[in-house]
């Protein structure tokens, strides 16, 4: 994947979140995707994660910012179990990856699914286990072929190896089941409007940056047939409000829902939101 030769500088971007640290996103144009250089090492990428504002690991509400961030996610969360229920007709096995504190699998837990989610943050995972959600550090110990769907919610882009990621996917899927992605789009009118200071490439926490073709080409080879591209709306102005902390110092409330407006009306020809909700299904 990492193959120099098809690959070119597409943009630098400042840790604005922990580090501080200047990154280079690369764009590999056979996959039409951007990649993180220098990737961390593995032993290094948790000290990234290390600050009170990295928000999906506290449930705090402690700004106007966190609470709403909160109140949007409450929505998001019935919809995220109502487009579950409407892929599998009757609740069954399901799999949150990176499921934070754990808000999506008690949500689905209440509509009969069988949940179980992974987590590698010790501080999410036991505000989720507090939840009497069942909770993993990672996928090594879960059942092949047992899973009916299989959910990651803005975590693909984390993973340190993407091809051993989607191998392992496809493993833990039952035949005929559904894998669902969301990830952001570095195709964006938000994206090319912020440029650097754009929030969703968050690096060196996002390893890698996705678009549709991205997507379809990396999962099409190991049989997970991409069957829709859903947009995910309120992504443009929660991105738009920390793009315009980052580059302004401070949240324009006013702006940044401008941009976000702007971006969705956009979208609605370009089909490029600023981030997407990908259903795959298994062979």
């Amino acid at each position: 994947m990492e193959n120099k030769k098809n690959l070119n500088l597409f943009i630098e971007c400042k840790d604005h979140t922990v580090s501080g640290e200047t990154f280079q996103l690369f764009h590999d144009s056979d996959l039409d995707m951007l990649i993180t250089s220098p990737k961390p090492k593995e032993e290094d990428l948790g000290r990234y994660y290390e600050s009170e504002d990295y928000i999906s690991h506290t449930d705090a509400k402690r700004s106007l910012f966190e609470k709403l961030y909160h109140t949007v996610k409450v929505y998001s969360l019935q919809k995220k179990v109502k487009l579950i229920s409407k892929l599998h007709n009757s609740a069954g096995n399901l799999l949150d990856i990176g499921a934070g504190t754990g808000d999506f699998l008690v949500a689905a837990q209440k509509k009969g699914w069988n949940v179980s989610g992974t987590e590698p943050n010790d501080q999410a995972r036991k505000l989720a286990e507090a939840k009497e959600v069942n909770m993993n550090q990672d996928i090594t110990d879960l059942e092949i072929n047992s899973f009916d769907v299989i959910t990651m919610w803005h975590v693909l882009e984390h993973v340190s190896n993407l091809e051993d990621q989607i191998i392992e996917l496809k493993k833990l899927l039952k035949p005929n089941g559904y894998l669902i992605i969301a990830v952001p789009n570095f195709k964006s009118f938000d994206a090319k409007y912020y440029k650097s200071f754009w929030a969703a490439y968050d690096v060196p926490r996002h390893l890698w940056h996705f678009s549709k073709t991205s997507i379809r080409k990396l999962f099409s080879k190991h049989d997970l047939k991409l069957e829709k591209t859903l947009p995910m709306k309120f992504d443009s102005y929660y991105v738009s409000l920390l793009s315009e902390k980052y580059k302004n110092g401070k949240m324009n409330f006013f702006n940044a829902f401008r941009i976000g407006f702007l971006s969705n009306a956009k979208a609605k020809r370009s089909k490029e939101y600023s981030s997407h909700i990908y259903i795959l299904k298994n062979s």
